[in-house]
C-alpha cells in the first residue's frame, strides 16, 4: 500500500486572526429612512436624495439607522427656491422611523415633531444653505447640537438634546430649501477646517502678568478670542466653561459661536467686536 508523503497534501489556508472582541463593526453608510417621509417628499433609488415636489412644508425625513454622539451628519443642498421665508431645519429624535407611519408626520419639524415626541431640531442661521452648500450637524455627549456649513465656523444649535438613548437624525426640507442630498463623511472630499477655530481642548495656559489677567478666574491669561463678537477677557479655561455652561459672552451677553486664539483671531464682521 502506497502512502502519501508528509507535506505533500493541499496547502492549508492561512488563518486569519479573529477580531478584537471589542471592535466597533463598521457602520453602514447614512440614507434617508424609505417609509418615514412628509407628504411632499420624495426619495431617489439609493435613497440618498430627498427634494420636496411642492408648497413649503411635508418635507420631514430620517436617517435610516442610529447616530453616535459626536458622528457628522453631511449633506448638500440641491436647490435653494426663493418666495419663501426660512429654510433647512436639522436635529435629532429618539422617534423610531420605524414605528413611523407617514401619514402620520406632522408638516413640521419645528414645532409640531417636538412637540409630539422627544426631537430637538433647529433651523439653519439665515444666508446658510444655498445651492452647493455642504451642511454637517453632529450632537456631542454633552447634548449640544453642533452645526457647520461649508468651511464656516461650528455653530451651536441647540444645548438641551437629552443623551442616553439611541438618536436617529431627522432633517426638514423646509421653506427655501427644495431639494438635499446625504453624502457619506468616508468617500467625500473633506473640506478644509478654519484655521482658527480651536477643539475642545484649552490652550496651554500661563501666569498672568499685571493687567493681563482673565476677568472671570484672576489668575491665568486672557488668551481666547469670544467669535463673533471678539472678546479677549478670558482664559480659555474659563472661555469654554462659558462655551459649555450659556454660550453667552460674560461682556455682551452676545451668543458664542466659537473660542479662538487671541494671537491668531478670525476677522470678524465690520464694527463687530470694536465697538464693544
Amino acid at each position: 500500500m502506497a502512502f502519501a508523503a508528509r507535506g505533500s497534501g493541499p496547502p492549508r489556508p492561512a488563518l486569519t486572526p479573529p477580531a478584537p472582541a471589542d471592535a466597533e463593526m463598521p457602520r453602514e453608510a447614512l440614507r434617508f429612512h424609505a417609509e418615514a417621509v412628509g407628504a411632499q417628499v420624495r426619495l431617489d433609488a439609493q435613497r440618498s436624495t430627498a427634494r420636496r415636489r411642492a408648497t413649503f412644508r411635508d418635507g420631514i425625513v430620517f436617517s435610516q439607522r442610529p447616530v453616535r454622539p459626536g458622528e457628522r451628519v453631511e449633506l448638500r443642498v440641491l436647490c435653494h427656491e426663493c418666495g419663501w421665508v426660512g429654510g433647512l431645519r436639522v436635529g435629532f429624535t429618539r422617534l423610531d422611523p420605524e414605528r413611523v407611519t407617514a401619514s402620520g408626520l406632522p408638516p413640521f419639524v419645528c414645532p409640531d415633531l417636538e412637540q409630539q415626541s422627544p426631537t430637538w431640531a433647529a433651523m439653519l442661521p439665515d444666508g446658510c444653505g444655498l445651492t452647493g452648500d455642504v451642511v454637517r450637524f453632529w450632537v456631542n455627549r454633552l447634548g449640544r447640537l453642533f452645526a457647520q456649513v461649508n468651511a464656516g465656523p461650528r455653530l451651536l444649535l441647540r444645548k438641551d438634546v437629552l443623551m442616553g438613548a439611541p438618536l436617529w437624525a431627522v432633517m426638514d426640507v423646509y421653506g427655501t430649501t427644495k431639494a438635499i442630498e446625504l453624502l457619506d463623511p468616508t468617500v467625500s472630499a473633506p473640506t478644509p477646517a478654519m484655521p482658527w477655530v480651536l477643539s475642545d481642548e484649552a490652550l496651554p495656559e500661563s501666569k498672568a502678568t499685571a493687567g493681563e489677567e482673565c476677568a472671570i478666574c484672576f489668575r491665568q491669561a486672557a488668551n481666547t478670542c469670544l467669535v463673533p463678537c471678539g472678546h479677549t477677557h478670558f482664559c480659555s479655561c474659563c472661555a469654554w466653561r462659558v462655551f459649555r455652561d450659556t454660550a453667552k459672552c460674560p461682556v455682551c451677553r452676545w451668543e458664542i459661536e466659537a473660542v479662538a486664539s487671541a494671537w491668531d483671531p478670525p476677522a470678524l464682521g465690520p464694527g463687530v467686536g470694536a465697538q464693544l
